[in-house]
């Protein structure tokens, strides 16, 4: 066991979109310390969304310096640094280094859906999705460079590399350009077949190669922290610093997901859910990442989550009660909600052909209250997710496990629902700041700790409990899907004629 007073301890940074968070943990994968400093979004336009790359690096130098002042000899005792963080956004630097735009657009930015339409009408899916492993979205760097090309041509003319976000930070720590496999699967210009960036998608995109960095490994050593970085922030000069990834593939690894078969409920606002192959699984609905461990993840983003919870906890108890007291009503009612079923669908859909879906309830009768609403909220969500669940699985049969996190892993009676839905284990990680300690196995790697990402991971990720599913809830569930499904394809008919009503523009 080691002393946590001497032992050594890595320096992990998450660039997130709301906050820069810095933390200290030791070999252990215990967090010693945490800091977080929150940055602004800035939205000019309806649909625009960007932030400031300096407001990033100085939130990460205010932070780092204050973990490093909680801990005692903080300083002498980091063997590395790593860092995670937001995907998509685009960074563009010239010669020297310098921000050819001061802001960079982030991934939840649209205005670049006509480019995306532009692209899939030129284009037919025959001609890149092979290689693509993903189809056009506007949340990839391809077609944010070229709304930038066509918007802003004098960035694109002085710059000299793209970075992502956590790209850039290490470019402030180190002077190296670079992208790492994770972020460069996602930014539909590098073919998955060699993971490497693609000529043909550079002259369907128009993107020059010349801008892109090389691709590496997310666990490699990127270079030493510069002298310079290390006196302002009073740490050793030539400190480790290596390549790092995306936020979610970070926390996809510090939850302990890692090889194919397992798969990963990532559940707030709304409901990621991956599952992990050999190869990408070719699904016009769902994405395809290349994790930090060289395995695939295939994928679906549903908005159904944590946001459902908080619409009814608005619209039926205006605030007042506490989610903890909305769940205990939920965990009140009878499996399966004396047959009512919910349709999550708040704020449509991302995926599929019904992206303008509604909410609904259906099988409401007298004989239903407060608390079968809520439990069939969260059932709907379960089944929202079990709707999209075959298609990330490809032809592997149901994950043999499912790791949950996010602020969705702290409710038992989600997980309870969950688990017997999908007829899988759910395993819950002791720790749920899951990108912080995926940064710490992945510098433990690069820094010689541990031989693989796969030993970091079971040395570092402990689960606080595990919860298997219920035969009878899987029986009644199995029964309770077709239901849910017929009503889900049903419905697609009205929801055009309810957008040609146009409730919103009416007074």
């Amino acid at each position: 066991m080691p002393d946590l007073k001497t032992d050594y301890l890595f320096l992990a940074i998450d660039v997130g979109t709301g906050s820069i968070r810095s933390a200290l943990v030791n070999s252990k994968g215990q967090i010693l310390a945490f800091s977080q400093k929150e940055h602004e979004q800035i939205a000019l336009r309806h649909s625009w969304s960007e932030q400031r790359p300096m407001d990033w690096w100085n939130g990460t130098k205010e932070t780092i310096l204050d973990v490093l002042s909680k801990v005692e000899d903080a300083a002498d005792r980091v063997v590395a640094i790593g860092a995670c963080g937001q995907m998509h956004g685009v960074i563009l630097i010239d010669e020297d280094g310098n921000l050819t735009r001061n802001t960079a657009l982030l991934w939840n930015d649209k205005r670049t859906l006509k480019n995306v339409q532009e692209f899939e009408c030129k284009y037919s899916a025959e001609r890149y999705f092979s290689s693509t492993a993903n189809m056009p979205t506007p949340a990839w760097p391809a077609f944010k460079l070229m709304w930038i090309a066509q918007n802003d041509p004098t960035a694109i003319q002085k710059a000299a590399s793209l970075l992502m976000p956590k790209d850039y930070i290490n470019f402030r720590f180190t002077g190296v350009r670079a992208h790492d496999w994770t972020e460069a699967s996602m930014s539909f210009m590098m073919d998955a077949n060699t993971s490497q960036w693609s000529n043909d998608l550079a002259d369907l995109t128009g993107v020059s190669l010349e801008l892109l960095p090389d691709i590496k490994d997310p666990a490699s050593v990127l270079a030493g922290l510069s002298e310079k970085i290390a006196r302002q922030l009073g740490l050793k000069s030539g400190t480790p610093v290596v390549v790092g990834c995306g936020d979610y593939p970070m926390a996809l690894l510090g939850s302990g997901v890692t090889k194919s078969g397992m798969a990963s409920d990532v559940t707030g606002t709304s409901t990621i859910i991956t599952m992990l192959h050999d190869n990408p699984i070719l699904d016009a609905e769902i994405s395809n990442i290349k994790t930090s461990t060289g395995v695939w993840g295939s994928f679906t983003l549903l908005d159904a989550g944590g946001d459902a919870v908080r619409w009814a906890r608005r619209a039926f108890h205006e605030n007042q009660l506490s989610y903890h007291q909305v769940e205990e009503a939920a965990a009140g009612a009878e499996p399966g909600s004396n047959g009512l079923f919910f349709l999550p669908y708040l704020s449509g859909e991302r995926f599929g052909n019904a992206r303008n879906s509604r909410a609904q309830f259906f099988g409401i009768s007298a004989t239903h209250g407060l608390q079968q609403i809520h439990r069939a909220i969260l059932e709907g969500i379960a089944f929202s997710v079990r709707h999209r669940l075959g298609s990330i699985q490809g032809d592997k049969g149901r994950p043999k496990i499912m790791v949950a996190s996010g602020g969705g892993a702290k409710s038992d009676i989600a997980l309870k629902i969950k688990a017997s839905m999908y007829d899988t284990p759910y395993l819950v990680p002791e720790e749920l700041e899951c990108g912080i300690v995926g940064c710490a196995a992945i510098m433990s790697v690069a820094t010689g700790k541990h031989s693989s990402i796969e030993d970091a991971v079971k040395f570092m990720v402990r689960y606080s409990k595990k919860i298997e599913p219920n035969p009878e809830l899987v029986d009644l569930y199995n029964h309770m899907m077709p239901i849910y499904e017929d009503i889900y394809h049903n419905s697609q008919a009205f929801y055009d004629r309810l957008d040609a009503l146009n409730f919103c523009g009416k007074k």
